[in-house]
């Protein structure tokens, strides 16, 4: 890996679940039930047909709020609230991936698709707080959700990150697209790498990546 190709990196940017913890937590099993259940109160279908529309909205809008607020005009803040309203015990402290991110030069952000408050209580559980220079949730882009570039452009603008000296680590390998058209520097963290060359780098190992930069 050249590591000469991250020398100009002033800012790290972070999507949150399956990529600041591992997936083998299923944290996410726990907020698709509150998802599920969500819809299926909100729209009064039974439960496979809130699947189903949950599929249609991931695939056609990126996320189930997304979907639920474009085609039903849901409001979204009693939305994000309920369904990350779910218990962390399954998270444990990661020390050695707590340094890495420390030692990381410049400007260190979250920026996820679930909520600024579920980010700061995940990344307490993973001992990662106070490490982040600024954590930003779907609320923060105007409930635009990753992959659609206006999010990207809302966050970035508010922040005043400068996608040509910035990095992307993010598990959902439709998401690193546009900060790849923006000239950032692209990682997809997973067991297995997505298709497309807006992928520059894959590892299923954050810890060992971040060492190998720093």
């Amino acid at each position: 890996m050249p590591k000469d190709v991250f020398a100009a990196v002033d800012a790290w940017v972070f999507d949150l679940d399956h990529t600041l913890y591992p997936p083998a937590a299923r944290l996410f099993d726990l907020i698709e039930v509150r998802m599920t259940a969500y819809v299926m109160e909100a729209l009064d279908v039974g439960h496979a047909e809130a699947d189903r529309l949950r599929a249609h909205y991931w695939a056609t809008h990126g996320t189930t709020l997304a979907g639920l607020m474009r085609e039903h005009d849901l409001d979204p803040l009693p939305y994000l609230h309920d369904v990350h309203d779910i218990p962390l015990d399954r998270l444990q402290p990661d020390p050695t991936l707590a340094a890495q991110i420390r030692a990381l030069p410049g400007r260190r952000i979250v920026y996820t698709n679930g909520s600024a408050p579920y980010a700061e209580r995940v990344l307490a559980a993973r001992g990662l707080g106070g490490l982040f220079d600024a954590i930003y949730g779907v609320e923060d882009a105007g409930f635009q959700p990753k992959p659609d570039r206006t999010a990207f452009e809302t966050i970035f603008a508010k922040d005043g990150l400068r996608p040509g000296t910035a990095a992307m680590f993010e598990d959902d390998a439709r998401n690193l697209k546009v900060p790849h058209e923006m000239g950032m520097r692209t990682v997809h963290v997973a067991e297995t790498r997505g298709p497309g060359a807006h992928i520059q780098f894959h590892t299923d190992d954050l810890s060992g990546f971040l060492a190998r930069l720093t």
